[in-house]
């Protein structure tokens, strides 16, 4: 009966921190236009893990994930190649998430 009790506050315990960072889901980024530096919010889960990261420049318009110019399509090209490591520890790194939702 205990550990069922447990359970439940556990659970209850992410769906409020999901509720006070303002996303629909673990793993669902989400603008954050009203803060002060970083662009985008998520609540990233592995397995039993669960992080909040903050990630992404306030107000930078970027190459975006469809580049036109060669400008743009070498900041797109250098992002990755500078953050290919921290891209490969996965969802719970910052870089995964910038180059999923903005690059």
């Amino acid at each position: 009966m205990l550990g069922s009790f447990f359970c439940y506050n556990h659970g209850m315990a992410k769906n409020s921190l999901l509720k006070r960072i303002g996303v629909s889901g673990f793993n669902q980024p989400k603008r954050t236009p009203n803060h002060p530096t970083k662009s985008h919010v998520v609540v990233a889960k592995s397995g039993d893990q669960v992080k909040t990261i903050r990630y992404g420049q306030q107000g930078v318009s970027g190459a975006g994930s469809n580049p036109k110019t060669a400008k743009q399509k070498a900041r797109r090209k250098s992002f990755k190649a500078r953050h290919a490591q921290n891209i490969a520890k996965g969802k719970m790194s910052a870089a995964y998430w910038a180059n999923k939702s903005k690059w």
